[in-house]
């Protein structure tokens, strides 16, 4: 990272909790290696305390742009002057940027990078059997991209099935003859993935039964820190083949450098 100055533009990452966030060490490391003076550092921001920092932000000269994560995604998008019609659709963004005349523009890359990082791993979701825990930002995100890459058919998962049904009305429009299915169960599915933040505290809950699990599955996370989560831990011990949360955000770092205009 070059010396931090008067001229040096200021990133942020928002989130509550904060502690497991690796947008910052990526992000700084690619401005380093293209040269760019700015620098990228964690907010740790309650959901009560979101409209008050971006209000800040926004009013803040030298601030370029945000990534957002847990539990801002959907908050947030309200609170912004434009977003992508990908981020409309999906009804989230995860990285915000600010023109220069204070307007915060928003986009999400969470579902691309999510299937970036299958990929890149040897995972390729086309034709596949796929089942999504969760319904908020980051599930919407990457159920929109798993059915652009072409799985077979989607089973999602929410404990509010209004916000299932909402997701799938959605699908529906630009994917009109991918099956949908609501269903707790994931067994019988090729890929099984955790699109909620359950995992990240000690306490938490599984997001799913692993009972359902077996082996040949293929088993997703979205969560990053911790690398092996209790549910990748259950998975690999019923036979599942894992696939951990960092490759998601390895998948997106390019297009988050790009959209926050990460350049000389």
């Amino acid at each position: 990272m070059t010396e931090i100055t008067g001229r040096t533009r200021v990133f942020a990452i928002l989130a509550d909790p904060i502690a497991q966030v690796k947008a910052p060490q990526g992000l700084n490391r690619l401005m380093a290696e293209r040269g760019v003076d700015g620098v990228m550092v964690p907010l740790h921001v309650a959901a009560a305390d979101l409209p008050t920092v971006v209000a800040g932000l926004r009013a803040t000269q030298s601030f370029g742009g945000a990534i957002v994560t847990v539990p801002h995604k959907t908050a947030i998008v309200p609170l912004l002057d434009a977003v992508s019609d990908a981020a409309r659709l999906v009804g989230a963004v995860n990285a915000v940027r600010r023109e220069p005349d204070g307007r915060l523009v928003g986009e999400i890359l969470d579902g691309a990078g999510f299937v970036a990082g299958l990929r890149a791993a040897g995972h390729d979701p086309r034709g596949a059997s796929a089942y999504l825990a969760g319904a908020g930002g980051a599930a919407n995100a990457i159920a929109f991209a798993l059915a652009e890459a072409g799985v077979g058919r989607l089973t999602v998962h929410n404990r509010t099935p209004a916000r299932v049904e909402d997701l799938f009305a959605r699908l529906r429009r630009l994917h009109p003859a991918l099956p949908l299915a609501s269903a707790a169960d994931p067994a019988g599915h090729d890929l099984v993935v955790n699109a909620t933040s359950l995992g990240l505290r000690p306490d938490d809950p599984l997001p799913l039964d692993p009972a359902g699990l077996a082996a040949g599955q293929l088993v997703a996370e979205i969560i990053m820190q911790p690398a092996k989560t209790p549910l990748l831990a259950a998975a690999a011990a019923r036979g599942c083949r894992t696939h951990p949360g960092l490759p998601m955000l390895e998948g997106q770092l390019a297009l988050m450098a790009d959209f926050l205009r990460m350049r000389p």
